[in-house]
């Protein structure tokens, strides 16, 4: 479908005026120089622009470049050199209309993940049936006024809104209705996923960082990954933070304090009711949950059954799933990428297999315990305790995912596709 039918002065948000419309047309005027597919830019309104333009090109040279309506009306280089701000980072979202991204959208635009001195531009990825959806969002990031938010770009083409992408948040998949098999959702949702790896594979950063949000999500992120050959697979992330923060949560709870005294908390495996809360590398204020909660069958039955199904109960309770604490997960998961992780901490994410040090299956992707040094790069934590009931679970959920892999060989390019999955262990926030 041709973007460019559907541009209107409805679509373009944020009529300028004065020097700022004018630049920002000589900036349009510049792109055109080589060819872009067409997008949605919550800028300037062109037709206003062009009129503005006449007679001050030459006064705007001397100008930095500015983005959009979020560019200040101060002097910006001014304000750059004060506040040492750095190069604009690229954001991607997919599935940016929905709940999730109704909350995450407004935490990356206040800087809550890179920092106040980090300014961002959001491309937000849609389809037709949510483009006017995606107006509207673009409209309340506007209004929101964040100094940080230097750009917005909404579209339903992958390859325009993940050019040059430093970070890719695939959030968007078909949910699980009733009646449908979890071998039927893996290849619809596995096929959203080959095409965005095929986007990111010949537009995003040579170094995008890719969080895949959309369930079943260990499977889609493998799909993700092997779409786009020329990328880092390592760079692929399944985001099993949620499950960690619950497992958090839990161990709280029942020795008696604050979160923040729960360490080296590890979920293993899928994201799915297979998934392994580690208790035995886990720490309470710095010692072994296993001296602290002393109650070895609340540890591995009601804890364990709990953060698994935690979802669940809260989609009965609710009556909607887990959107906002999803949200705030997402922004956990990236904030330990891009900050240095605590001496002796680590964190988990669903990560490409290959080459781990704990005896995993190769090429999957597998939640495990990781460490960052900052700049969005991490490592594999190698100095972790093992012993027969945690490695037991562990291969019930690498046994899940095996299977899942061999259901989706054919948008991974291994052959043709073979399903018997052991039982239906999807979240019930899938359904």
């Amino acid at each position: 479908m041709d973007l460019s039918s559907l541009a209107s002065p409805q679509a373009l948000r944020g009529g300028s005026t004065g020097a700022l419309g004018a630049h920002a047309a000589r900036r349009r005027s510049v792109q055109l120089l080589r060819p872009r597919r067409p997008t949605f830019r919550c800028s300037v309104e062109a037709a206003n622009a062009r009129q503005q333009v006449q007679g001050t090109l030459a006064a705007e040279a001397a100008r930095k470049e500015c983005f959009g309506v979020f560019c200040t009306t101060y002097d910006l280089e001014a304000d750059e050199k004060t506040k040492s701000w750095k190069k604009l980072v690229n954001v991607s979202v997919s599935g940016a209309a929905g709940m999730i991204s109704n909350h995450l959208l407004f935490k990356l635009a206040s800087g809550e993940v890179f920092g106040q001195d980090q300014p961002i531009a959001l491309k937000l990825l849609g389809s037709e049936r949510s483009l006017q959806a995606l107006e509207g969002v673009a409209m309340e990031l506007e209004d929101s006024l964040y100094p940080l938010l230097r750009e917005v770009s909404i579209g339903i083409d992958p390859y325009v809104i993940f050019e040059d992408a430093d970070w890719a948040l695939l959030i968007g998949a078909k949910p699980r209705g009733p009646g449908v098999e979890r071998a039927a959702l893996l290849d619809i949702n596995g096929q959203i996923f080959a095409e965005q790896g095929k986007a990111l594979n010949a537009v995003a950063s040579r170094n995008v960082k890719v969080i895949v949000v959309g369930n079943p999500c260990n499977t889609n992120a493998l799909i993700c990954l092997k779409n786009a050959p020329n990328l880092p697979a390592k760079n692929f992330h399944a985001l099993t933070r949620l499950d960690e923060n619950r497992a958090k949560c839990q161990l709280a709870l029942k020795a008696g304090v604050f979160y923040d005294k729960i360490s080296n908390m590890t979920i293993w495996g899928n994201h799915s009711t297979t998934q392994v809360p580690d208790f035995l590398n886990a720490k309470i204020n710095g010692r072994p949950v296993k001296e602290v909660i002393k109650d070895t069958k609340w540890l591995e039955e009601d804890f364990t059954i709990t953060v698994q199904k935690r979802g669940g109960v809260l989609i009965q309770k609710w009556g909607r799933s887990s959107a906002a604490s999803t949200a705030v997960s997402i922004v956990d998961a990236m904030r330990s990428l891009v900050t240095p992780t605590p001496e002796g901490d680590w964190f988990s994410t669903g990560v490409y297999t290959t080459g781990n040090p704990y005896g995993i299956a190769e090429d999957i992707v597998f939640s495990m315990p990781c460490r960052s040094k900052g700049g969005g790069d991490y490592e594999l934590v190698k100095d972790v305790a093992m012993d027969d009931f945690l490695w037991g679970r562990i291969k019930k959920s690498e046994a899940e995912l095996i299977a899942e892999k061999k259901c989706v060989a054919h948008l991974t390019g291994e052959g043709n596709a073979f399903c018997d999955l052991p039982g239906d262990t999807m979240l019930p926030g899938e359904m």
